[in-house]
């Protein structure tokens, strides 16, 4: 698809939005966008289903409640872009830029994150089952009450990110950094934390029965009220961790 094409589909696409009568839904599924420059673009509802939009500059862009399944986005500029309530389900992210992008609600089950740039990113409420965030970075990231069900997130980066009420029942979590993280109310039941540097991080309440966390790093961890049951603690660091109120 060429520029004046997509101006013109996306002029349509707004009419569209707007309940005009000349409107036209965008209908861009398996089009081939790669590189395209779509900042502050509003393609809300957008049918992009299996698009490719490879090292597209999306910053800005409006992509609340559209169809990005199975879309290649790897390398793609989302900074600060709103995609709320969007089905991404398995599509490539791999290495996209994601900081303090608006992904509460969005559908991300079995999507590639990894090596994205997550930083400052609102990830509440987001269905990220079996996604890829392999040393993806989502520093200061929102995850409160997500559900990252057998997860990848082997060598993450998530300092200081809200996981609060979060499901990572199953997830993969070797040497992934969760300090200062919030945890509290979290569900970790046999998810895999070897290695992983949880200091400081805040664990109250949370659930990590049968979690293995084999050699990590929980000084000064909170955990109280934690359930810890039959969790492998074997070389775990605790020192000055509270466990008893």
């Amino acid at each position: 698809m060429n520029k004046s094409e997509l101006q013109q589909t996306i002029a349509l696409h707004a009419k569209w939005l707007a309940d005009h009568q000349d409107g036209v839904r965008a209908v861009l599924s398996d089009a081939d966008l790669s590189g395209a420059k779509l900042t502050g673009a509003d393609l809300r509802r957008a049918d992009l289903q299996g698009a490719d939009l490879s090292g597209a500059v999306l910053t800005d862009a409006v992509l609340s409640g559209a169809d990005l399944s199975g879309a290649d986005l790897s390398c793609a500029d989302l900074r600060h872009a709103s995609l709320t309530g969007s089905d991404l389900s398995g599509a490539d992210l791999i290495g996209a830029d994601l900081r303090s992008a608006y992904l509460s609600d969005a559908v991300l089950t079995g999507a590639d994150l990894s090596g994205a740039d997550l930083r400052g990113a609102n990830l509440r409420g987001a269905n990220l089952t079996w996604s890829d965030l392999r040393r993806a970075d989502l520093t200061g990231a929102d995850l409160s009450g997500a559900d990252l069900t057998g997860a990848k997130l082997l060598s993450a980066d998530l300092t200081g990110a809200d996981l609060t009420g979060a499901n990572l029942s199953g997830a993969k979590l070797l040497s992934a950094d969760l300090s200062g993280a919030y945890l509290s109310g979290a569900k970790l039941t046999g998810a895999v934390l070897s290695g992983a540097d949880l200091t400081g991080a805040n664990l109250s309440d949370a659930d990590l029965t049968g979690a293995v966390l084999t050699g990590a790093y929980l000084s000064g961890a909170y955990l109280i009220g934690a359930k810890l049951t039959d969790a492998d603690l074997t070389d775990a660091n605790l020192s000055d961790a509270v466990i008893t109120a």
